[in-house]
């Protein structure tokens, strides 16, 4: 189990002093960051795939194969995300006519990447709740998640911060969330802190660690030792990185207070510590 850092300059400039440590970079598709964190660090990529939105042949099959040798990625991700307006579906629906739609042209997606890249290659990502992009609630059920994950075949990325938004919306116990969906077939976990926007009237995330995120977290990693969910191949830490996006929440204090602390969890997995 390996803990990877979103590349920002932030992080490259602690690294090089020794302010922190870790295994290798998450990047998104971009060969310029890619190549300037692979100097440093092993890099791996994670795809804006969308799942339920056809967008395959926008990033191109032959980038996504390219870049997965060039860089040595083994898994291939894509979001579990169709677009509520593609199928007249109501943001906030429940109707189990809507979700059989959903989960058909999810697995349209899903299918031609296992066929090509084989189904143990290919890892599903719960969404979080966020309207801007306009994924049904039926999309965050547990149930569907798990229908999907099981009749693909392909393995799960548990994203803590977006399973934390998606339970809040849905009104539940977001442990009582987690433990329902395929954490089985984990084989990558995505950690950020989150916090309440009032302008949004919701949580968002890509921000530094807070209590309750680092309790999530802790009890996440205590399912781990116990044996009561699948180690995951790689852990990541999502804060940080360049561009409008995040940019401007690229902190170089979070990342020295949270990379070493992130980084003692993972190292008690990996040495059997409890």
């Amino acid at each position: 189990m390996q803990l990877a850092v979103n590349y920002s300059p932030q992080a490259a400039k602690l690294l090089d002093a020794g302010a922190i440590a870790f295994d290798l970079y998450k990047c998104p598709d971009w060969p310029e960051m890619i190549a300037t964190a692979r100097i440093q660090r092993p890099v791996y990529v994670h795809f804006p795939l969308m799942a339920g939105r056809s967008n395959i042949d926008e990033i191109g099959w032959d980038t996504i194969s390219h870049l997965l040798a060039d860089t040595g990625t083994r898994l291939v991700n894509t979001h579990l995300a169709p677009r509520a307006a593609d199928f007249g579906v109501a943001l906030d629906s429940t109707d189990v006519n809507d979700a059989d739609a959903l989960i058909r042209a999810m697995l349209a997606d899903i299918q031609p990447l296992a066929r090509r890249f084989g189904r143990e290659r290919v890892i599903l990502e719960n969404a979080n709740w966020d309207p801007n992009y306009d994924i049904p609630r039926l999309v965050l059920d547990a149930d569907t998640i798990c229908h999907v994950v099981a009749e693909s075949g392909c393995g799960f990325l548990l994203d803590l911060a977006h399973a934390r938004m998606a339970a809040a919306y849905l009104g539940l116990d977001v442990r009582d969330y987690i433990a329902s969906l395929p954490v089985d077939r984990l084989r990558e976990l995505h950690i950020t802190g989150t916090r309440y926007d009032d302008s949004e009237a919701r949580l968002v995330d890509h921000f530094p660690m807070t209590d309750p995120d680092w309790e999530l977290a802790a009890w996440a990693f205590e399912q781990l030792h116990q044996g009561e969910w699948r180690k995951p191949d790689i852990v990541a830490l999502e804060y940080g990185g360049t561009g409008p996006a995040f940019g401007w929440r690229s902190d170089a204090d979070v990342l020295a207070a949270d990379v070493p602390r992130l980084l003692e969890l993972v190292k008690s997995i990996v040495q059997g510590r409890v």
